[in-house]
C-alpha cells in the first residue's frame, strides 16, 4: 500500500502546474513554463520520497496547451532528457504514479468533436509518461462522462469510443465511478466489455450507489485489475459536513479513515488522499498507518531494494 496525495504541494514553496493564457502563447514562454513545472515535480517527489508518500497524481498542467493545436512544438524531445531522469527517480523509488484529465475530458460525448479533443488529451498524459518510461500501472483516470439523456446508449458510446483509442493510450485507462451519473456497478459493466480497470473513489460510492457494502464494492471492483496493472488503485477522501453533497472536506478524518482501512484490512491498495490540505492530510495519515502490514511492505521493499537516492 502506497499513500499519496493529488498534484500540488503547499510546503515546499513552488508549483508544477504553471500555465499562461492562450493569446500569450509562444514557444520560449512554454519552454520557461515546463522547465519551471519540472523543477518543481522533481522538488514535489523528493520532498514525498523522504516523507514516504509513495502515491502521486501529476498535474494536467505540467505542459500547458500540449494538446491544442497551437503546440507544435517537440517538449517530448526538447525535455526528453529531464523526463527521463524524473522517470528514474519515480522508478528508483518505487513511487506509484497517476494522471486525472479535466472533466471537459469526454470520451462518450455526442460531438464527435469533442470526443476526438478528449483523444488529443489522453494522448498528451500518456506521452507523459511514456516519456518518463514508466510502465502500464503508471495510470490515466478517466470518468464516463454524460448521460445526454440516454443511459444504455452513452454506455455503448463510450465502448465503441475505447475501441478507437490507441493501445499506447488504452493501456493506461482505468475508469472511475462517480457521485452522480455512473455507479461502480455501471463501471463494473463498462470494464467487463472494454477490459478497462475500474478505480474505485469511496466517497463517490458512498454519495452514488446500489447497496452494495464497501466490502462488496471492494470485491466487485477488484477483480478488473490484472497484473499488468499494478495493484488497485483508490480514491479516498472525507466528506465535508456542511455545503454540497459530495464536497470534499479540508482536512482528513483520521478516525473515518481509520475504521476504512480495518475494513479493507483484506486487500492491498495504492490509496489517493483527495483531501484540499494535501501533503498535510497525506503525511497524517502515513503517521498513522505505519503499523500497517500493507504500508510496511512497500517501505521495506523500497529501503532494501533502492533505497533513496537523488539521481
Amino acid at each position: 500500500m502506497r499513500i499519496g496525495y493529488p498534484c500540488i504541494n503547499r510546503t515546499i514553496g513552488c508549483r508544477s502546474d504553471r500555465t499562461f493564457r492562450l493569446k500569450s502563447y509562444s514557444e520560449e514562454l512554454l519552454m520557461e513554463t515546463v522547465q519551471n513545472n519540472l523543477d518543481c515535480l522533481w522538488k514535489i517527489l523528493e520532498f514525498n520520497v523522504r516523507h514516504n508518500l509513495l502515491f502521486f497524481r501529476i498535474t494536467s498542467d505540467l505542459v500547458p496547451f500540449a494538446s491544442h493545436p497551437i503546440c507544435r512544438f517537440n517538449w517530448q524531445a526538447y525535455f526528453n532528457s529531464k523526463f527521463r531522469r524524473i522517470g528514474t527517480f519515480i522508478k528508483a523509488n518505487s513511487i506509484r504514479i497517476s494522471m486525472h484529465p479535466d472533466q471537459f475530458t469526454l470520451i462518450n460525448s455526442i460531438d464527435n468533436s469533442i470526443f476526438e479533443r478528449s483523444l488529443s488529451e489522453l494522448v498528451y498524459h500518456a506521452e507523459v509518461l511514456d516519456s518518463m518510461g514508466l510502465d502500464s500501472s503508471a495510470k490515466i483516470q478517466i470518468h464516463v462522462g454524460g448521460v445526454y439523456g440516454d443511459k444504455k446508449e452513452s454506455m455503448e458510446r463510450f465502448v465503441k469510443r475505447v475501441e478507437r483509442i490507441p493501445q499506447a493510450v488504452a493501456r493506461r485507462l482505468v475508469v472511475e465511478n462517480d457521485d452522480r451519473n455512473y455507479t461502480l456497478r455501471d463501471c463494473i459493466d463498462l470494464s467487463n466489455e472494454t477490459e478497462l480497470p475500474v478505480l474505485f473513489d469511496v466517497f463517490h460510492h458512498e454519495v452514488n450507489n446500489l447497496g452494495e457494502t464497501l466490502g462488496e464494492a471492494f470485491s466487485m471492483f477488484y477483480r478488473t485489475w490484472k497484473p499488468r496493472d499494478g495493484i488497485p488503485m483508490v480514491d479516498y477522501s472525507s466528506p465535508r459536513l456542511e455545503g454540497r453533497k459530495g464536497s470534499h472536506a479540508e482536512s482528513i478524518d483520521m478516525k473515518r479513515l481509520g475504521r476504512f482501512l480495518e475494513e479493507t484490512r483484506n486487500y492491498d491498495f495504492d490509496l489517493m488522499l483527495e483531501i484540499k490540505d494535501k501533503e498535510k492530510s497525506a503525511l497524517k495519515a502515513v503517521e498513522s498507518v505505519r503499523r500497517d502490514g500493507r504500508f510496511q511492505r512497500i517501505i521495506i521493499a523500497r529501503q532494501d531494494s533502492t533505497p533513496f537516492k537523488v539521481i
